[in-house]
């Protein structure tokens, strides 16, 4: 077990020098630093004096030492916009998209694991053939234009949910305010439904398919044919015997969900106006802010790079198939 965890951790590391270099060499791409730090009029000396104060004097491999050397201490730049440090501001605005995330998360799985199991014992069926419909349907409606169209009905005609705005809680939270916190609570869910409920719609849908598809490969085993010939119920054949082992694909795609909504979620806070990385993201790469922009693409590759670690780790516990 300790030379499979070694083995994946060694891997995680080369992920991780693969995108620091991508993100490097994608900065240089696009246009001289230099001239974003300053201006498009600036002179020849203004453009040196950048130049020599970012560090762009120097040899590339050089460069990409020190871009190593500032993320190991966790800096990695100063946002153009601002002139704050561009790790600082990601990490500001991390507290309300992870409360997107984790509520997406949670009602994703709360939804999409029931309806997997129902569709997968009712294959065939009309229930079964509804279920996948929808899931269709789910996987293919964009998130923008679904955000837009829950706006336009909940919050425009029906004026259940507010079209737009943030109230903190997890924020307070993590800062030990426990009083504002639960104060701020009611409101805050209020105002997260919606974008909640537009960034699950994928994740159900392609979460019950999977679901589906883990648990009618399990009920085609032997195992399970010798339980129904023991006389068990139906219910305990599913849930005691089925369901436990088609759960090892299903615990690793839940823990990579997190992953993926928390990067994913740049159009939904866009649409709703939601104060989080999304958005501060998508307003960098208006503004051509590129420190912020690549702050937020190393540290959202650090999370699902130690996700995934997280991962083969529990899978390797979950089934030592894994570990040969």
């Amino acid at each position: 077990m300790l030379q499979y965890i070694t083995r994946r951790a060694l891997l995680a590391v080369l992920v991780i020098i693969g995108v620091t270099l991508l993100t490097f060499i994608s900065i240089h791409l696009s246009g001289d630093p230099a001239v974003l730090y300053v201006s498009e009029r600036a002179g020849p000396e203004e453009l040196a004096e950048a130049r020599r104060r970012l560090g762009l004097d120097k040899s590339l491999p050089e460069q990409y030492i020190n871009f190593l050397g500032g993320l190991m201490r966790g800096d990695l730049g100063l946002s153009l916009a601002n002139r704050t440090p561009a790790l600082q501001l990601v990490l500001e605005r991390l507290p309300a998209t992870l409360e997107l995330t984790i509520g997406a998360l949670i009602l994703s799985n709360l939804i999409a694991i029931p309806i997997g199991l129902i569709s997968a014992v009712r294959r065939g069926t009309r229930v079964d053939g509804t279920i996948m419909l929808l899931a269709m349907f789910g996987q293919s409606m964009p998130g923008f234009w679904l955000g837009i169209m829950a706006i336009l009905f909940f919050s425009v005609t029906l004026r259940i949910f507010p079209v737009s705005g943030h109230v903190p809680v997890l924020a307070p939270l993590l800062a030990g305010d426990w009083a504002t916190a639960i104060q701020n609570l009611p409101a805050g869910v209020h105002h997260a439904i919606l974008p909640v409920v537009t960034i699950s719609v994928f994740a159900i849908a392609r979460n019950a398919r999977l679901v589906r598809s883990a648990l009618l490969e399990v009920l085609g085993q032997e195992y399970v044919t010798t339980a129904r010939a023991k006389g068990l119920t139906e219910r305990n054949v599913i849930v005691g015997h089925a369901l436990r082992n088609a759960m090892i694909p299903i615990v690793t795609i839940i823990a990579l969900e997190f992953g993926f909504l928390l990067s994913g979620v740049i159009v939904t806070e866009s649409v709703f106006a939601w104060p989080g990385v999304g958005r501060l993201v998508f307003n960098a790469i208006g503004q051509r802010d590129i420190p912020v922009v690549q702050a937020a693409v190393v540290f959202f590759a650090f999370v699902f790079v130690a996700l995934n670690l997280v991962v083969d780790v529990l899978y390797a516990y979950l089934d030592p198939r894994v570990r040969l």
